[in-house]
């Protein structure tokens, strides 16, 4: 990653980790609220989860007793050598600077694309209040982030090797970056061509995630418990703790005769985006990621708005789509209605009473209906700019549904 130190960059680092430390040091207390909340802290990412694994860790007890913690081991040899603010202030850092370089580099061949300043790009995202907040509240789900960004870096410079380990990174964490390994594999294919055949990568990738999980050989004395507790969580959903999500009040009013099937259902769902969308988009595969990137933030049994701050770092590389977007207003006015009234329907439901479990439920499906909405709007205008290309004299023309 080569990134030009000049005054405006270090200006936007430094300010980046200065607002960070500021509210860390100055005010403690809040970053231990904000750990608390279902919109940050789910039972997959939850820093005080952690805590109490990494206690038992050290106690030479399974992290997985109790049914408490479900993260990877890897996890908690980092949190127990370094402090836990440094960490989470570095992976932004570290996260905006790839940002940066993906973006410099970035090429789009379309009249409408202008090559981009990557010091936006880092700054949107540094100061995005999503990334300050998952960066506060301590979500882990920073981890998989940063797996997955430097997978994308990689990727675009055509480092298969380099790529297939970040991507196995992220899908040792928290599984679902392995739904992005066909994009990747063809990103790296357009980059390297037949320098970089897909069977390469995906040895790369299973050789890596191998060696991954064999580190919880060494780590953990039963591999079978974290299994179950990390990746059989995901899976299955028995943690049913309210979160920024679609999954928990379903599966909490569904008979349990159903609950495999819609299980399965739902998973289908999610996955189904991956191959149709890397087939009609072959052509700009970090644009199948970033959808697909919007998607999980919305499918996923356990997000939080760590997910969307990833897909948000992503996003504004497309500015050039944005003429012909044709919903991004109400998107982003729905975004910040359910953001404003999450937390207060939350309140209003555990701690005031004078709510029910309906009142977060319906702001949570207004937020994933605003993330809907502005996924489905960015393909729109992508496949829309394709079809202008390929039909010149169509440009600006009213589009019609035969």
């Amino acid at each position: 990653m080569t990134v030009v130190l000049d005054r405006k960059t270090i200006g936007i680092y430094a300010g980046a980790v200065c607002l960070r430390l500021l509210v860390f040091f100055v005010f403690p207390a809040l970053p231990d609220f904000l750990s608390t909340q279902v919109e940050i802290s789910t039972p997959v990412s939850s820093f005080k989860r952690l805590q109490e694994g990494l206690f038992l860790y050290q106690h030479g007890l399974s992290p997985y007793d109790g049914g408490v913690y479900h993260q990877a081991p890897l996890l908690l040899v980092i949190f127990e050598i370094l402090p836990s603010t440094l960490v989470f202030v570095a992976l932004d850092v570290l996260n905006a600077v790839a940002l940066q370089t993906i973006a410099n580099n970035l090429r789009i061949p379309t009249p409408r694309f202008e090559k981009l300043d990557g010091r936006l790009i880092a700054a949107a995202y540094l100061f995005n209040p999503f990334t300050i907040l998952s960066c506060l509240g301590k979500s882990t789900s920073i981890f998989t982030s940063a797996a997955i960004i430097q997978a994308i870096l990689n990727a675009q410079s055509g480092n298969a090797i380099r790529a297939m380990f970040g991507l196995a990174m992220g899908s040792y964490l928290s599984m679902y970056p392995a739904l992005l390994l066909p994009p990747t594999l063809l990103m790296i294919h357009q980059k390297s061509g037949k320098a970089a055949p897909f069977s390469v990568s995906v040895v790369a990738f299973g050789g890596a995630l191998a060696a991954l999980l064999g580190t919880t050989l060494v780590l953990t004395d039963s591999f079978e418990d974290f299994l179950a507790s990390c990746y059989g969580a995901q899976i299955s959903v028995p943690d049913l703790t309210p979160n920024a999500g679609l999954w928990w009040y379903f599966f909490i009013e569904i008979f349990d005769s159903f609950r495999d099937f819609f299980i399965g259902v739902f998973w289908l769902h999610l996955v189904g985006y991956v191959g149709g969308m890397t087939i009609r988009l072959r052509n700009q595969p970090l644009f199948v990621i970033t959808s697909l990137l919007g998607l999980m933030a919305i499918f996923k049994p356990y997000p939080s708005i760590t997910d969307v701050s990833l897909y948000l770092g992503f996003l504004p590389m497309y500015s050039h789509i944005l003429p012909l977007t044709r919903y991004t207003f109400i998107a982003a006015s729905v975004l910040l209605y359910s953001t404003l009234l999450g937390p207060a329907f939350y309140h209003l439901w555990i701690y005031a009473g004078s709510g029910n479990a309906n009142f977060f439920y319906a702001i949570t499906l207004v937020w994933s209906l605003g993330l809907t909405i502005l996924v489905g709007d960015t393909l729109f205008a992508v496949m829309r700019e394709e079809w202008e290309l390929e039909r010149p004299e169509m440009k600006g023309k009213a589009v019609r549904q035969i």
